[in-house]
């Protein structure tokens, strides 16, 4: 799940689940609590893996701004995320699974971090609380929606005019990266600006940081 497989898959096979019953994706997501996976995930070499600071940072994130976590986990981005928007800067950590509402909500007393607020999502919809919203971050989470082009959409609605969408996933060009026999599973970043084009969202910046995945950052139009 995270590094050589996101924390962020669990929330989203959910949605392979609900929307096309059996299917390869939902084997993965299992019977396992919230409380279970998070020991698993969030493993030393998995969280190295990350670069979790190195990349809050390359996403250039001012103090005041409203940051949407889509796919949040145990809110390991979170914490960095609320940090680099400090003071007067939010994070809503969103998540279908309920489970990890309360393991975000934890680790943010741990963080001694009041901005960061639990949402639960559902399925094609990240159900924020707000629609102003500057920047959406998709961590290990896109390849894993059925409706990717769908959910784009209704992500950016959420954007305020100059919101950003970053997303960080692995590279279906890249020989061996996870889930090379599962075809359904594997996006490029030209998809991705397909998709985001279509909703509205520019490529303005590509940062090269993984050797299997690509960093992308959209801008929405105003």
């Amino acid at each position: 799940m995270q590094g050589s497989t996101s924390v962020r898959i669990l929330t989203w096979l959910a949605t392979v689940v609900a929307t096309a019953g059996a299917s390869p994706l939902s084997a993965q997501l299992g019977s396992r609590p919230a409380e279970e996976w998070a020991l698993t995930l969030e493993s030393g070499r998995r969280m190295e893996a990350l670069e979790i600071e190195e990349v809050v940072a390359q996403i250039g994130l001012q103090p005041g701004e409203l940051v949407a976590d889509i796919g949040a986990g145990t809110g390991i981005f979170s914490v960095p995320l609320a940090r680099a928007v400090s003071p007067g800067g939010r994070v809503l950590s969103v998540e279908v699974d309920a489970g990890f509402l309360p393991l975000i909500a934890s680790k943010a007393r741990q963080a001694n971090l009041e901005n960061i607020q639990p949402v639960l999502g559902q399925f094609g919809d990240p159900r924020l609380p707000r629609g102003d919203v500057d920047v959406a971050f998709m961590h290990d989470v896109l390849h894993h929606i059925e409706q990717r082009a769908a959910y784009v959409r209704r992500l950016a609605s959420y954007l305020k005019p100059g919101g950003r969408i970053v997303v960080v996933d692995y590279d279906m060009n890249v020989p061996g990266v996870p889930h090379s026999n599962q075809p359904e599973m594997l996006i490029s970043p030209d998809q991705v600006t397909g998709w985001m084009r279509a909703a509205g969202l520019t490529l303005t910046r590509r940062v090269e940081m993984f050797d299997d995945k690509f960093f992308v950052i959209y801008t929405k139009g105003s």
